[in-house]
């Protein structure tokens, strides 16, 4: 317990008069002193020791009772070679303005040394004289983690080059840093207090149920990486941000209690996006190479063409179609006053899922209308791609139905057979509503299958002559 020297009084307390106000007066004094986190003690005008907290005791290992009335520190705080030293400087405070800053080393009560910082400012007497000095100190090392931990959250919110979001227990955001802000296409101070789902559009769900776990159960033990839709002023933007979290608590309960999560993300959209393509580009190589392996094992050429339009269809679309020109079964690049009708040769079945058939044995051309892509991309001898938009699903029905396609068809493309020099047709692949449309890369692996279901055409055309 803390203790202090108390002066004495001049005045007689007489039977009826209590002492009990000035007892309870020096017995918060030093529960006050007992409770802070700084060691504290403090000097009279004559550099005795007067208060000594438990602090101070946890550091240098002297008890108050030790420590209190002792002339300074010479002999059994301070090495008496520095105790005139530390001694000046200390009670210099008396006659300086403000605080005063030092740091020095003071001796353990087992004999070991410790380097602290102290904050030394003078106490003034009722008649606004100097009547002593209060010093309070810290071991160096906790103040240094102390300012670096200030130094830490104050770079975090001004110049970090990732975003970092202080979510409160409500799950809203309570500080947020300059990367974050631009991120979310918001200022600073607008984002504070409000709600998740007026941020962003996508993916809010997930992060909210990110940021619950945290709140329950304590960080996750690696990164997340979360979709999400910002909203911007040329409209949505889908971004993948690489979120870190960490629960914060309060270092002054007694019982961890839980003031939000510190959230840390950055943009690794455009490193996801092509690492998707790679993958995907990977895996569609890996389609061609098994179609022409299982291809080349087909005594019928028109059936290798089949193989690679089913290996095709894996995760590129739900449909496809294989439609040659009628008559010849080719076009040089100088007929183009010829009109062009296409007879269909393979097509996947259109209810249950299974291998493509060989139809068109008849020879009828199919009832495609003027315009109808298939006969645009014979035509310019390149891929043509079609989609519905957003229309009702009756009349995407309909616009599938009037191109002789299967009834759930929304998007397609359209990729020209060439072979020798002469163009034999085109082969359409066709993806429903739960797709998204056609891109220029998936135009390019369209090309490449069709470049070898022309070869297979060709080579059955040529072994029937």
């Amino acid at each position: 317990m803390s203790a202090s020297r108390r002066s004495g009084t001049t005045d007689e307390l007489g039977p009826d008069e209590p002492e009990q106000p000035d007892r309870d007066g020096s017995d918060l004094l030093a529960a006050l002193l007992d409770g802070m986190d700084a060691a504290l003690c403090a000097f009279d005008a004559d550099g005795v020791v007067t208060h000594w907290n438990r602090e101070a005791e946890r550091i240098l290992g002297w008890s108050a009772a030790e420590a209190v009335g002792r002339h300074g520190f010479a002999g059994w705080a301070v090495r008496e070679a520095d105790a005139e030293e530390v001694e000046g400087r200390l009670l210099s405070a008396m006659q300086a303005p403000g605080r005063q800053v030092h740091e020095f080393a003071l001796l353990t009560k087992d004999g070991g040394r410790v380097l602290v910082r102290t904050q030394s400012a003078a106490v003034h007497g009722p008649d606004g004289k100097p009547a002593g000095v209060y010093c309070a100190f810290s071991e160096v090392h906790a103040q240094i983690d102390l300012e670096r931990s200030i130094a830490l959250s104050e770079a975090l919110f001004e110049d970090a080059s990732w975003g970092v979001v202080l979510v409160d227990a409500d799950l809203r955001p309570a500080v947020v840093n300059a990367h974050a802000a631009r991120a979310l296409g918001i200022g600073r101070t607008a984002v504070l207090g409000r709600p998740l789902g007026e941020l962003l559009a996508q993916g809010v769900e997930e992060l909210e149920s990110a940021l619950t776990h945290v709140l329950a159960e304590g960080a996750p033990p690696a990164p997340a990486e979360i979709w999400v839709g910002v909203r911007t002023p040329e409209g949505e933007q889908r971004r993948c941000w690489r979120c870190g979290f960490v629960r914060l608590s309060s270092p002054l309960a007694e019982e961890p209690v839980p003031l939000g999560v510190g959230w840390l993300f950055n943009d690794v959209t455009e490193a996801k996006q092509a690492e998707q393509e790679a993958s995907l580009l990977r895996f569609r190589g890996n389609q061609l190479h098994r179609a022409a392996r299982a291809a080349a094992e087909c005594e019928d050429p028109a059936e290798a063409a089949t193989i690679h339009l089913d290996f095709a269809l894996a995760g590129f679309a739900d449909h496809a179609l294989i439609d040659r020109v009628a008559g010849d079964g080719s076009l040089a690049d100088g007929d183009s006053d010829v009109p062009v009708r296409l007879v269909r040769v393979a097509a996947t079945p259109s209810g249950a899922p299974g291998p493509s058939l060989l139809t068109g044995q008849a020879g009828l051309p199919v009832r495609y209308a003027e315009g109808h892509p298939a006969l645009q991309c014979v035509e310019r001898v390149g891929s043509v791609r079609a989609s519905v938009g957003s229309v009702p699903a009756e009349r995407a029905r309909e616009w599938a139905l009037s191109r002789q396609w299967p009834p759930d068809a929304v998007h397609a493309l359209c990729a020209v057979l060439r072979s020798r020099g002469r163009t034999l047709g085109a082969v359409t692949f066709l993806r429903g509503a739960g797709r998204s449309p056609f891109e220029r890369s998936d135009a390019a692996y369209a090309e490449d299958v069709a470049m070898r279901i022309a070869a297979a055409l060709d080579l059955a055309g040529t072994l029937r002559k």
